[in-house]
């Protein structure tokens, strides 16, 4: 089932060199959660932040973090970015060998597991960790960089997602990361997804508050 919109501003946007500010800024405007993207040269060609930066910005928000792991062996991350201060972690189906084994990991440390599939990887192939799975991440581009456009091509998927979670009784958020501003929202939120990554829509924008609301005001028109 469909729940209440959450708006998570991915900090791989914000400036660096004034992280915690840019953190209480988007806590201040109104964010739902915080999402923190982490790559490691591998899985996506860039590198990014680790388990060291989520424990540092931590005092800076009450607001879930939402930590995306673009790695391979994330198994060998649970654990330190649980100790951390995640609230969520979520691994990507490609790099997982053994996906329920994985989310049942992060689980036994208390967190929420999600579950991110890239845009060519079909939604089956979650179907039978949806019992161990909290959150289902949809990139609507191919994930590495920010400020990509969305693919359109996703939105289908969204929907099939979305339906495949309701017909399993899950009460999963269906997320969707990559090219979610205001020309986009709408079809996004209309085809079923309840938690929006959005980086540049917000660290672009002059008026984080402003645009977090915007973003919402759609999401939640379209759904």
């Amino acid at each position: 089932m469909k729940k209440d919109t959450v708006i998570a501003p991915s900090i791989l946007s914000a400036d660096f060199a004034r992280l915690g500010e840019e953190i209480k800024a988007i806590d201040d405007g109104g964010c739902d959660w915080v999402h923190f993207d982490v790559m490691d040269g591998s899985f996506v060609p860039p590198i990014t932040i680790g388990d060291n930066i989520c424990s540092a910005i931590r005092s800076y928000t009450d607001k879930p973090i939402d930590v995306h792991l673009m790695v391979n062996h994330p198994d060998t991350q649970v654990e330190s970015f649980a100790k951390a201060g995640a609230d969520i972690i979520t691994v990507h189906q490609e790099a997982c060998v053994h996906l329920e084994r994985t989310l049942q990991l992060i689980r036994s440390y208390g967190k929420k597991a999600g579950v991110s599939l890239n845009p060519s990887t079909p939604v089956s192939t979650i179907k039978n960790v949806l019992h161990c799975t909290d959150l289902v991440l949809l990139m609507s581009v191919n994930p590495g960089y920010g400020g990509q456009s969305y693919i359109h091509a996703v939105t289908d998927k969204i929907r099939e997602a979305r339906q495949m979670l309701d017909d399993a009784g899950s009460d999963a958020w269906l997320e969707v990361d990559g090219g979610v501003n205001i020309k986009t929202v709408e079809e996004v939120a209309a085809a079923g997804a309840d938690a929006l990554v959005a980086g540049s829509a917000v660290y672009g924008a002059n008026d984080y508050a402003k645009a977090i609301k915007d973003i919402r005001d759609l999401a939640n028109n379209a759904s």
